[in-house]
């Protein structure tokens, strides 16, 4: 190759590969073109930009959990310093140990809400982290100079607990639930993938605001027991039960409350198309600031006197709360309907049972196969049953991502590996499920909405588990071959073939009844019939 040449050149390679490695093939700083004639060292990497230093150190994500560690511990020792610094070590162990008590209790109701498909605990674990570390930490600074800027600035003469209860109404919402809508915008933007809906929002809501309150109440518990020693009160009169009351029993969840409409408006980002950027950007920031306002108003509350505080709570808190806990549990029941909607594609294609789709649409029939499956295989079985559930509810939600446009370039990756994970589970799950579906009522069809407009098509109608066809898997008898031989009296194991060849490509079938796409020997002719029928 004559010098000059992009290929050539005293620094180019005899076979024509510019810059070769010490195994033939080229450097990957030359892949998207040709070098620069006579270079003979790879461009400098910049610190900005793809492939810059600082891209490179933040795609490690041991690094990342290390660095992201080191700030939650740290904030929590600063936290921890100053509030054993206001209420000393017997005042802070007091109120350790009250503040403690309604944490199980709350972060139970939540997950409780999660049951369709339940969050990864670490997710959980650092929204926790958060709200009671990094948020507090924040707002107990950036409480401290509002309130010390109102007195010397805005109003010099006005006494202390005046501005104290300016900065409680007007700057500590601003402040709280902006550090707390922290923890939401970055498990929004960095475990996408977990943030499915509504639902998700509320819970990790919830949860972040948790850790804050558990902090609060640390401070303020410790405080009144402080205050209590002072004064000599003691019993159910103190200021520390008074305190107690009214924070861990009256309105244990009003912080979850405030933040949880924070949750609500990036869940339903979460639940947008892609092309829909302005809905998706002005509906958490909408949401935010109606957290700040509920906040707001609770703490204005409190400057009211007794009857006032208890008129807010009545007449505006209770039914907010109520209002969010009926929002919540619809959106469940759609997440559920949802799941029986998507798996049909699936059922249909032959990877899943005619029953599934209605018992994993119900959590009464899931906890019934988990039970069963206990009773005859052990805490195996009920393990395996509980992954199945937990990855044909996460298939679903994929394939509804896909219709509305939000499911991502990987789709079809994501898809086969739950298909495979769903294959390798499914002698054990499917009988499971077919008995527990026999306890749910038959559902009324629904209409499968139309996919959104997007950047990627719609999902595609899965191919079947036995050679790429939309197979039913009907045998001589009357329906499909779902029975087992473990003693569920649904006639002899099928004969499960081998892994599937995964095919998303595959054509949808046509209506009407479709002939079997495998010889009937692959399957039972046995059908559990539902009572009455």
């Amino acid at each position: 190759m004559p010098h000059g040449t992009p290929y050539g050149g005293p620094y180019g390679d005899p076979s024509g590969v510019p810059y070769s490695d010490s195994s033939g093939g080229p450097y990957p700083w030359f892949a998207a073109g040709a070098a620069p004639t006579g270079w003979p060292h790879p461009p400098r990497q910049g610190w900005w930009g793809p492939g810059g230093r600082l891209a490179r150190l933040w795609d490690n994500r041991a690094l990342r959990a290390t660095a992201l560690t080191s700030l939650l511990s740290l904030s929590g020792l600063i936290i921890l310093a100053l509030v054993r610094e206001q209420t000393g070590t017997k005042g802070f162990m007091v109120g350790l140990g009250l503040a403690v008590l309604p944490v199980p209790l709350i972060i139970a109701v939540f997950r409780w809400l999660d049951r369709v498909d339940p969050k990864p605990w670490r997710n959980l674990l650092f929204a926790f982290a958060w709200g009671a570390c990094a948020a507090t930490l924040v707002a107990l600074i950036a409480n401290g100079f509002a309130t010390e800027w109102l007195m010397t600035t805005v109003d010099s003469s006005s006494s202390s607990g005046r501005a104290d209860a300016w900065g409680a109404t007007f700057v500590a919402p601003f402040v709280e639930e902006s550090a707390k809508a922290a923890a939401v915008l970055l498990l929004f933007l960095f475990r996408r993938r977990d943030f499915n809906g509504l639902v998700d929002g509320v819970v990790v809501a919830g949860i972040t605001a948790t850790g804050f309150a558990f902090t609060e109440n640390i401070l303020y518990l410790g405080s009144a027991f402080v205050s209590d020693q002072t004064l000599g009160y003691s019993g159910i009169r103190s200021t520390t039960a008074a305190t107690f009351f009214i924070r861990a029993v009256m309105s244990p969840f009003a912080h979850p409350l405030f933040t949880s409409m924070t949750g609500v408006g990036f869940g339903i980002a979460a639940a947008t198309a892609r092309h829909q950027r302005v809905r998706r950007v002005l509906i958490p920031i909408a949401m935010l600031l109606t957290a700040m306002v509920l906040h707001g108003v609770w703490n204005a509350s409190a400057t009211l006197g007794g009857y006032g505080f208890l008129i807010v709570y009545a007449l505006f808190m209770v039914p907010m709360f109520g209002l969010l806990t009926w929002l919540t549990l619809w959106s469940r029941a759609k997440e559920l309907r949802a799941v029986r909607e998507q798996l049909t594609a699936y059922q249909a294609a032959g990877w899943l049972t005619p029953p599934e789709p209605i018992a994993l649409s119900s959590m009464r029939a899931r906890g019934i196969a988990r039970d069963l499956a206990r009773r005859t295989q052990g805490a195996a079985g009920a393990r395996t049953v509980g992954e199945y559930t937990a990855y044909a509810t996460s298939l679903a939600f994929l394939r509804r991502q896909a219709y509305r446009g939000t499911a991502g370039p990987d789709f079809t990756t994501r898809e086969k590996v739950l298909l495979d994970r769903l294959w390798e589970r499914r002698e054990t799950a499917q009988p499971a499920l077919a008995h527990a579906a026999l306890s749910v009522p038959l559902p009324r069809p629904r209409r499968v909405p139309r996919p959104a407009p997007g950047t990627m098509p719609a999902p595609f109608w899965p191919a079947g588990p036995h050679g790429g066809g939309y197979g039913y898997g009907y045998g001589a008898g009357q329906g499909p071959g779902y029975g087992s031989g473990n003693g569920y009296g649904y006639g002899q194991q099928p004969q499960y073939g081998v892994q599937p060849v995964y095919a998303p490509w595959a054509t949808p079938p046509p209506p009407g009844p479709q002939p079997p796409t495998t010889p009937p020997t692959a399957h039972t002719t046995s059908v559990p019939h539902r009572p009455g029928s």
